[in-house]
């Protein structure tokens, strides 16, 4: 995965389209119409750290994708009958597509500065850290689904109908305050929201804002009262990623 991400240099600057489209178009778009603030807050700014999660979702998921094609043309049987435990290789895949993930994401940090948001050590080493969890636990579910899939045209369909409602009831582009009953449901349920609210959080600690813009912009995930703390949120992200990765473990397991 890495020796294909370093040599696949279209891929380094495309990573950089989906972003740029969605800060500075989506964004200078729809602030025609909110007068490119809330609370006091350029709307690009409070977009940057929800599009810098999102960016990695189709990196990580469709870095699964590959062993459809292996299948397909032969290369994963030969992978099966090596003399290499499979779960080795499924581990190495999700770990290799999760830290290619990773990196595409920390590109969009080129973009920080032109939004607002300051360079910062423990800022950038904290989102590596989340990206890194999040693209892990994306690859791990795309292994999950791509293991008994045959064709990469079932598998473009399939992900395309998972993806977009993990990235669009993310909260990733707008408020988690304020939702209605059946939309704040939904985010909850979504495990991508226990990544993205991380990284907003991890962003919006470096941003001179009013409390009051924060509690709205940043409002904290909360069940039934208790306002879940960032690290309840990141374990939520490993145990599902584990979870996902042991699933898709036993049944490549069973793949013949």
């Amino acid at each position: 995965e890495l020796i294909r991400f370093r040599q696949d240099k279209i891929r380094i600057v495309s990573a950089l389209v989906q972003p740029v489209l969605f800060i500075f178009v989506l964004g200078t778009g729809l602030g025609s119409i909110t007068g490119n603030e809330m609370e006091g807050i350029d709307l690009r700014t409070f977009m940057f750290p929800g599009v810098l999660a999102t960016s990695v979702l189709f990196t990580a998921v469709f870095s699964a994708m590959s062993i459809v094609w292996d299948r397909e043309f032969g290369f994963l049987r030969e992978m099966l009958v090596a003399p290499v435990r499979r779960s080795s290789i499924i581990v190495g895949k999700a770990l290799g597509g999760a830290l290619v993930a990773t990196l595409q994401g920390m590109l969009v940090l080129v973009l920080a500065p032109a939004v607002g948001v300051p360079y910062n050590p423990v800022m950038i080493a904290t989102l590596v850290v989340e990206v890194f969890l999040l693209s892990f636990m994306l690859c791990a579910m795309g292994l999950v689904i791509a293991a008994r899939i045959q064709q990469m045209q079932t598998m473009m369909g399939i992900m395309q109908m998972v993806l977009l409602p993990l990235s669009f009831l993310s909260g990733a582009l707008y408020p988690i305050s304020n939702l209605p009953g059946w939309l704040h449901t939904l985010v909850l349920l979504n495990p991508v929201t226990y990544a993205v609210q991380p990284v907003r959080t991890a962003v919006f600690a470096h941003i001179d804002m009013s409390d009051a813009a924060r509690a709205q912009l940043n409002a904290p995930i909360e069940w039934f009262g208790w306002e879940v703390p960032v690290v309840v949120q990141l374990g939520l992200v490993v145990l599902l990623g584990v979870a996902l990765l042991a699933v898709a473990v036993k049944q490549f397991e069973k793949a013949e």
